[in-house]
């Protein structure tokens, strides 16, 4: 038993576990401000606009309510957060290239003989596979 709670502990504090835990908790966090967002903020705009409310929309078939308003009102918010979150990480991308510096082209360390196409070290100055003199 205790060689199970060791192995238990080791697992549990693996980096990509406790990793894993901290974006868990984060996306969580982060998921009530893109709602708030998008309830508090983004739909209201849209119903000053369309003057619709989606949600008291319904169907009465054999005594039973379908209520397709809210069905509609569930997917014009997930298309309302998806397109939110879409610009949220395009910026936070566009964010992180701006501080990063540009790569520069690496010295080419081989080259091509001119007389059978091998491709040689850039150092070499006879070609190892037709044995011809190169320049310099």
């Amino acid at each position: 038993m205790r060689n199970f709670i060791k192995e238990f502990k080791e697992f549990a504090m693996q980096g990509n576990v406790m990793d894993m835990a901290i974006g868990i908790v984060v996306g969580a966090a982060f998921t009530a401000i893109v709602t708030s967002l998008v309830n508090d903020i983004i739909s209201p705009v849209i119903g000053l606009f369309v003057r619709v409310d989606f949600t008291d929309l319904a169907a009465t078939v054999g005594g039973v309510d379908i209520k397709y308003g809210a069905f509609i009102m569930a997917v014009i918010n997930f298309l309302i957060v998806a397109f939110v979150l879409f610009l949220i990480v395009k910026a936070m991308n566009k964010a992180r290239t701006l501080g990063a510096k540009p790569e520069g082209e690496e010295a080419p360390t081989t080259k091509t003989c001119p007389f059978c196409k091998s491709e040689i070290s850039i150092e070499a100055t006879r070609c190892p596979h037709c044995t011809s003199q190169l320049e310099k």
